[in-house]
């Protein structure tokens, strides 16, 4: 046999070493898609891409996390249904969504709630939070991993609006979750749910007369564009979960999973700092295109809704231990 004959049989052996070893190690890797409906320069979806990068890395390349953006993968009753057929891995999902599975995980969403972003960071990190969470986590097997700040909602109309009683009969876009109406029933507007992706459109043709997000959002999805005055209601303090489906959750091992859940709250915590900041600032931008930003009678607007927090027929599903706990929570500084 010639030197380089077998210089070829040996390097080929070496190589056929190398693919056996290396067959294995893919054969590890496992892929998971993470959906949501937000746009890609909001911190939402680049603080969902920080983690994935950041679990892959943690796990040595093992996880390899797709982030679908923008309801690229449904919109939010879809996105929830899939990641109980296990077609989706991990979501975003607002907590009034959630909260049709276990009605007290919505707890927040009740309108005028939650006194300001420091109380809604002393539920984040309470033991009512993680007590209600487990509810949720016993219904559905899936896993509550963090609570990310969406900030507070307000109404957006091609009117100004002061009081309750100017939204009196107003078509207003909702998102379609239940509790959403427990706001709409305090103004008397008339609940139009849409799904996200439909609003600007919705807007632009008058099906609606305005819609309620935080100032971010109302600034990433354009709404501007086609509505003339921003409210600041402040009516709702709004929160996403972020949530690995049980498919997922029961095949991690202890470490793993301290992996999945370290990183995704601090995620969450990255997301929620940026949109404080942001929406303390995106006032004074909207002025500056031309908008009109109203500050409504907003005693007015809690007076009408702090009556319906404990009614089941508008909406409420925890009970009043819970709703007393939360009101008891004291102020994060």
């Amino acid at each position: 046999m010639t030197i380089t004959r077998r210089n070829a049989l040996i390097a080929g052996a070496g190589l056929a070493t190398t693919a056996f070893a290396a067959t294995p190690l893919r054969a590890q890797q496992v892929k998971l898609k993470w959906a949501h409906v937000y746009e890609t320069g909001e911190p939402y979806h680049t603080d969902a891409q920080w983690a994935a990068a950041e679990i892959a890395k943690r796990t040595n390349g093992k996880y390899q996390i797709e982030v679908f953006p923008a309801s690229q993968l449904g919109n939010e009753n879809q996105i929830n249904e899939a990641l109980g057929l296990g077609t989706v891995d991990i979501i975003y999902t607002g907590v009034a969504f959630a909260g049709s599975i276990h009605k007290p995980i919505a707890i927040t969403n009740a309108p005028y709630v939650l006194r300001d972003f420091n109380h809604w960071k002393a539920y984040r990190d309470s033991p009512l939070f993680r007590q209600i969470a487990s509810g949720y986590e016993g219904r559905t097997r899936h896993k509550v991993t963090a609570l990310t700040y969406y900030g507070e909602r307000h109404v957006t109309a091609n009117k100004a609006i002061t009081k309750p009683e100017d939204m009196r009969g107003m078509k207003l876009r909702v998102p379609p979750a239940p509790l959403f109406l427990m706001f709409t029933k305090s103004v008397g507007a008339n609940a139009t749910p849409i799904a996200f992706a439909e609003v600007y459109l919705a807007l632009q043709q008058g099906t609606v007369d305005g819609q309620e997000n935080p100032l971010p959002t109302i600034m990433a999805k354009k709404f501007y564009e086609v509505q003339s005055h921003i409210m600041l209601t402040g009516h709702i303090t709004e929160s996403l979960l972020s949530i690995v489906g049980s498919h997922v959750w029961a095949r991690l091992n202890d470490a793993e999973k301290k992996i999945f859940s370290d990183v995704l709250m601090e995620a969450a915590s990255r997301a929620s700092d940026k949109i404080r900041e942001s929406e303390q600032k995106l006032a004074e931008e909207f002025r500056k295109l031309g908008k009109t930003v109203v500050t409504p009678d907003r005693a007015a607007f809690r007076a009408a809704a702090v009556p319906l927090h404990n009614d089941a027929a508008s909406g409420a599903g925890w009970s009043k231990a819970e709703y007393d706990a939360l009101q008891g929570l004291a102020s994060s500084s």
